[in-house]
Order: C-alpha cells, then sequence, then structure tokens
C-alpha cells in the first residue's frame, strides 16, 4: 500500500487510541459509590495567584472506602482547597480539621446511579461520536489522494481498514462504558 495512505492509517488510529484514553479518564472521574482520588482531578486550587491542580499542592489518599483524605503540603492552603472543593459541581462537602482535608463519599442512591448511568452511556456516545469522526477524515483524506493519483483499489482497502478499526474501537468503547455501568451499579 501507498506509504501517504498508511500515514493516514495511522493517524486515524492515534486518534482514536487518544478517544479511548479521553474516555477512560473522564469516566475516571464519575464516582461510583466508593472512594476514588481521580474525582478531584479536575480541580484547580489558587497557589500563589495562579491556578494549579490540587494534586501539585497536597498528598491525596484514600484511608479507606468511604473517606478521601487530603493533606496540604502548606498549611495555608487548606482555605483555598476547601473553597476550590466546594465550587466544583461534585456533589460532595469536604471536612476541614485544620491540618487535614476529608472528603466522606456518600452510599449513592438509586436515583443518582441511573443518573450516573446515563451520564456514562451519553459519554460512550460521544467517544463513538469522535470515532466517527476519525473515521470520516481518514477517508475524505484517502479521497484526496485517490483524485491525486492513488489507485482506486488502494483507497478501498485503506476505507476497509479503516472501518475494520473503527469497528473494534467501538467494541472496546462499549466494554470501558459497560464495565462502568456494572462498577456504579454494584452496590
Amino acid at each position: 500500500m501507498n506509504e501517504d495512505a498508511l500515514m493516514v492509517i495511522e493517524l486515524a488510529r492515534e486518534k482514536m487510541e487518544k478517544v479511548l484514553v479521553f474516555l477512560e479518564t473522564d469516566l475516571s472521574r464519575i464516582r461510583a459509590g466508593k472512594a476514588n482520588t481521580h474525582i478531584l482531578d479536575g480541580i484547580l486550587v489558587e497557589y500563589y495567584g495562579n491556578p494549579v491542580p490540587l494534586a501539585q499542592v497536597s498528598n491525596i489518599s484514600t484511608p479507606d472506602p468511604k473517606t478521601i483524605a487530603i493533606q496540604p503540603w502548606e498549611k495555608t492552603m487548606i482555605n483555598p482547597i476547601e473553597k476550590a472543593i466546594m465550587a466544583s459541581n461534585l456533589g460532595i462537602t469536604p471536612v476541614n480539621n485544620g491540618e487535614l482535608i476529608r472528603i466522606n463519599i456518600p452510599m449513592l442512591t438509586e436515583d443518582r446511579r441511573k443518573e450516573l448511568v446515563k451520564q456514562v452511556k451519553h459519554e460512550g456516545e460521544v467517544a463513538k461520536v469522535s470515532l466517527r469522526n476519525a473515521r470520516r477524515d481518514a477517508n475524505e483524506e484517502l479521497k484526496k489522494m485517490h483524485k491525486d493519483g492513488l489507485p482506486e483499489d488502494e483507497m478501498k482497502k485503506g476505507e476497509l481498514d479503516i472501518q475494520k478499526m473503527i469497528d473494534d474501537y467501538s467494541v472496546r468503547v462499549d466494554k470501558i462504558v459497560d464495565a462502568k455501568d456494572r462498577e456504579i451499579l454494584t452496590v
């Protein structure tokens, strides 16, 4: 196969791989009823006038399955960390004892579990749309290359390879979504 066509296919594979990584990162932030430090990943804290990730100004741990403990590197950071957690839309309330911030993860109600499952399925659909966009971009590039002299059989083979790839990645998205659904629904 033409080297440029192979490069288009490889670029599509890289885009699809990034979609999976993004999906897994996104789903790791959805809390499933047990303490998970990843739910705090998106929180930024004011540190000397600059917003920095929470993990860069504190140690974050899970001393037990229902608690997240945040130990700031500097005592003066307790209040800004607490405010940042309150300002995030996680629906969790931090408890500050002056040296350590604890977050108790409440049990999920049945309604909240159903809501989270819907959210997970939505994220899975967004990932599949991104996969289809990567396929469309690659196929358009192959068609342009066909106009510029790429043999039609190589273009068709490239499109077929990309279709096989998207089928594979769609199955992988479904597996990731199903695993997260089971995690949320496990009481």
